[in-house]
C-alpha cells in the first residue's frame, strides 16, 4: 500500500474516531445530567451516544479514562469559546455562563461532591495545566491574573451565578485586571 492511500485511510479513521468521541462525550454528559457520575454506566452512555459499547472501549480503557478525557474535552471547548470572544470581558462572561449553566456540573455537585472537590482543586494535573495555559492564551494575562480568573470560574461550579450577575461580575473583573 502506497503512502497516499494509507494516509487517506488513516484520515478517514481519525475522522470517524473523532465523531465517535464527540458522540460519546455528548452521551456521557446527558447521562451525568440525569444520574451523576457514579450512577452512570457505559451501557447507557453507549445508548445515548448511539454507538456500541465496543466503540467506547475502543476509544477508552475504562469509564474513568473516558470521564477524564471528557473533562479535558470540556476544558478545550471552554478555551475555544474564550478565544472566540471579541473582548476579555466578553470571554469572562461567556465562560461564566457556560460553567454556571452546565447541567452536568449541577448534577455532579449534588450527586458526587467528592469528585467535584477533586475537580476544583487546582493542581499540577495535566488538565489544570491545560486550563491555566488556556486562560493565559485567552486573556494574555500574567500568572496572578490567570489564578484570579480560574478561581472566579471555579467558584461558579459550586455556586452558579445568574446571567445578570455574570455580566456585572465579568465587567468588574475585566476592569480590575485589564484596565
Amino acid at each position: 500500500m502506497s503512502a497516499q492511500p494509507a494516509l487517506a485511510l488513516y484520515a478517514r479513521q481519525l475522522a470517524t474516531s473523532n465523531k465517535s468521541r464527540v458522540a460519546i462525550f455528548a452521551g456521557a454528559k446527558a447521562v451525568i445530567t440525569e444520574v451523576g457520575n457514579y450512577q452512570s454506566n457505559i451501557a447507557e452512555i453507549a445508548i445515548r451516544a448511539q454507538v456500541s459499547k465496543a466503540t467506547i472501549y475502543n476509544q477508552f480503557a475504562d469509564k474513568a479514562e473516558m470521564m477524564e478525557c471528557l473533562v479535558e474535552s470540556e476544558v478545550g471547548r471552554l478555551i475555544e469559546i474564550g478565544l472566540a470572544a471579541s473582548s476579555r470581558q466578553e470571554a469572562l462572561h461567556k465562560l461564566s455562563i457556560e460553567i454556571s449553566q452546565d447541567l452536568a456540573l449541577r448534577k455532579l455537585v449534588e450527586s458526587d461532591p467528592t469528585d467535584i472537590a477533586k475537580l476544583v482543586t487546582i493542581s499540577n494535573h495535566s488538565t489544570w495545566v491545560l486550563a491555566h495555559q488556556g486562560i493565559a492564551k485567552i486573556f494574555g494575562a500574567d500568572s496572578a491574573a490567570c489564578g484570579v480568573i480560574l478561581r472566579w470560574l471555579i467558584g461558579q461550579i459550586g455556586s452558579p451565578i445568574t446571567e445578570d450577575e455574570s455580566l456585572v461580575q465579568s465587567k468588574r473583573l475585566a476592569k480590575t485586571l485589564f484596565e
